[in-house]
């Protein structure tokens, strides 16, 4: 057996290339490999490459698991190609079965222990190819290092996302899940999927599988804004994973290629490293960082004022508007958004579409308040929902049927809206004239594009199935964003939807920021905030400061810590504050802009772990050129004391100040023998921000 083994970047990776035979990834790990460890057994379903095609056998005894594959099963190997790019080291795995061809790409990136992957399949043969799954991603041994049983040492993390409760990760052993050594095989598998347009709205597209005996971990994302699944079990006493885009079962997406004709999976990121969870996020954060878009946006980090959440909640007015653009001018803010209901005089849900101006919201135009919002220094933004249009809007019936999804030759309608087709000409031509509307006659500099339905699996028109059509509308919109992005290089989008229902690195590859929730309770907000950067880079991250009207000095201080680690979403009626509160709001900005400079390069960290809802303290850093920026927040905790740990730092000398309030009188110590922080914090619902400063990186 031939293999092909290489180290790039702490990735150990080998695979088989044997004419002949199929090509088998055998490897991708932390860890050197041992091919003694795979059993031979195993080896039938081990082809780098998980693709079935309609009308072959699943040779599998198989369940709902995706085994058995073919033509997989019938692919051998042809040759490879490994090469260097502007990323770094590339390899290509071409493989043949009869007339279809399937290439299987792998992205090194330089100095990042993280793997992009993707599967190609050419169809060569004169009658069709219809396909039913194609993996972007298959790895079989998963478990194959140390000593211990899979079900002893294995742990799995998944992540739990929904509205007003994003990025909750849960941690199971893999017999919590079901999942349970059994004869050979199980039938059971480990999966999870989104089938939609909302592709977060009950898991965030990722997964975290940790050895905690050899203490080596993978972290996987699925870069997809459409439905997407993946799934963990075992075959000849190995655990495999498969991670895809692109499934009948899982998505209802089924393709046709004629002859001559390709399909290219959506891409899939695999961070292997040693260490936990700390470590595979920070791999992960380095890498979204180099696949994003370049833009000022992510370097500058400005402040935005919303004037949304626990505020005018859309229902802005001139007169509304006046008092907040000066108060969040003077708090220091840099952008300001005027969010939903600018377009409607009245209910607007059903009647969006048109996006033209409210005149009775604003009597002098509003132009005229987006010149306010300049003369104010402060860059104008609205909020905006380009892909739907409402049932009742005007538009709706003049425009003809096929610039919405069909399904059973229905339009499909979802809490009261449309459903937009981008892959139709005129429908992007009419996003495209609005966007440039605003941009060019009101001078607006930043949109919040929201999404608040879901469009089910898809639609039926010029499509194999509803997810081919799912799959080409999302495709389209993407390469729509592209085109807007080339247009106004310098124009800020957020990606919001129902706060993050599509937050995934197809749109965040793109967009600079991302709403990460619509959490209206601020004591509730530290363990979505704290969580956020496991699936956005703190940059992109925004997050929701809304002082109330009636709070405290310490509620202030409170919703200010929840932001100011990662990206600032200030809102709340800073007008009617009292001005030691609104002194709080200053003090947080300006402590932030001195900071900011910082975030674009940290890495985070969790002393206590993963934050979930319900726990008595939540506490997050970022680490960057010898310093830690440490958020701490006390919730329903009996006691007023914590210990945080630092092992990184044990016997080390580490300067420690409380930074945020500046008239914080919370007692805190640093103990070098154990490498840890102690602090007091007094009150129950209190916040803090903290620097450690030790010089040398951690």
């Amino acid at each position: 057996m031939r293999i092909v083994s290489f180290e790039e970047n702490g990735i150990h990776f080998a695979f088989t290339a044997e004419p002949g035979k199929p090509a088998l990834l055998l490897h991708c790990s932390a860890m050197a490999f041992d091919l003694a460890l795979l059993h031979p057994g195993a080896r039938p379903f081990m082809n780098m490459a998980q693709v079935h095609a309609a009308g072959e056998n699943q040779a599998d005894h198989h369940g709902s698991k995706h085994t058995g594959n073919m033509p997989s099963g019938r692919l051998v190997y042809e040759a490879h190609r490994d090469e260097q790019n502007g990323y770094g080291r590339k390899l290509t795995v071409f493989q043949r079965a009869d007339a279809v061809t399937v290439i299987s790409h792998y992205q090194f990136y330089r100095g990042i222990p993280v793997v992009r992957a993707w599967t190609e399949v050419v169809n060569g043969q004169q009658e069709p190819l219809g396909l039913e799954y194609v993996a972007s991603f298959a790895l079989t041994g998963l478990e194959k290092e140390g000593l211990l049983p899979w079900q002893d040492k294995m742990r799995i993390a998944v992540p739990h996302n929904t509205w007003a409760y994003e990025a909750q990760w849960q941690r199971y052993t893999l017999p919590e899940l079901g999942l349970y050594p059994k004869n050979d095989f199980s039938l059971k598998r480990i999966a999870y999927s989104s089938t939609g347009s909302w592709p977060t709205s009950e898991y965030l597209p990722m997964g975290y599988l940790e050895n905690t005996q050899c203490g080596t971990s993978l972290l996987w994302q699925i870069e997809t804004n459409a439905s997407w699944s993946w799934e963990i079990s075992d075959l000849d006493g190995h655990l495999y994973l498969q991670l895809s885009s692109a499934s009948q079962q899982e998505g209802h997406w089924y393709k046709q290629l004629g002859k001559g004709e390709s399909f290219c999976s959506d891409p899939v990121a695999i961070a292997a490293v040693p260490g936990a969870m700390d470590e595979a996020v920070g791999a992960l954060t380095r890498y979204r960082r180099v696949i994003r878009r370049a833009n000022e946006d992510n370097e500058a980090l400005p402040v935005i004022f919303n004037d949304y959440m626990n505020c005018l909640m859309g229902d802005p007015t001139t007169q509304r508007e006046l008092p907040l653009i000066r108060a969040a001018a003077e708090a220091g803010c840099e952008y300001y958004v005027i969010d939903a209901g600018w377009y409607s005089d009245g209910p607007w849900w059903d009647g969006v579409g048109e996006w033209l101006p409210a005149p009775g919201r604003f009597p002098g135009g509003l132009k005229a308040l987006l010149d306010e919002i300049r003369r104010h220094g402060m860059v104008p933004g609205l909020w905006l929902e380009i892909e739907v249009m409402g049932i009742h809007c005007p538009l709706a019936q003049a425009v003809p049927k096929d610039w919405f999804f069909c399904r059973h030759g229905k339009p499909v309608m979802d809490h009261d809206r449309y459903q937009l087709d981008f892959r139709h000409p005129d429908v992007r031509a009419h996003a495209d004239a609005v966007v440039d509307r605003l941009v060019q006659e009101y001078g607006v500099g930043y949109i919040k594009m929201d999404y608040n339905i879901n469009a089910g699996v898809g639609t039926e028109r010029s499509a194999d199935s509803f997810g081919d059509g799912l799959m080409g509308h999302t495709r389209a919109y993407l390469a729509w964003l592209d085109g807007v992005f080339a247009r106004y290089p310098k124009l800020v989008i957020e990606n919001c939807s129902s706060g993050g229902m599509r937050m995934d690195y197809a749109l965040l590859a793109r967009h600079s920021i991302q709403s990460t929730s619509d959490q209206t309770r601020y004591l509730a907000y530290p363990s979505i905030a704290a969580a956020s950067p496991t699936a956005v880079t703190p940059e992109q991250s925004a997050v929701w400061s809304y002082p109330l009207a009636d709070g405290s000095v310490e509620e202030t201080v409170f919703n200010m810590v929840n932001a100011m680690l990662l990206r600032i979403h200030q809102s709340g009626h800073l007008a009617n504050l009292s001005p030691e509160r609104f002194a709080v709001v200053r003090e947080g900005i300006a402590y932030y802009k001195s900071i900011r400079s910082l975030i674009p390069q940290g890495l985070p960290l969790w002393p206590l772990g993963l934050p979930r809802m319900g726990d008595p303290w939540v506490c997050f850093g970022l680490k960057a050129q010898g310093k830690i920026f440490l958020a701490l927040w006390r919730l329903s905790s009996a006691g007023p004391d914590i210990t945080l740990p630092f092992p990184g730092l044990r016997g080390r000398q580490v300067q420690v100040s409380c930074s945020f309030p500046s008239f914080s009188r919370t007692r805190f110590q640093w103990n070098a023998a154990a490498g840890s922080l102690s602090v007091i914090m007094d009150e129950p619902n209190t916040a803090r921000l903290f620097e450690l400063s030790y010089g040398e990186s951690l």
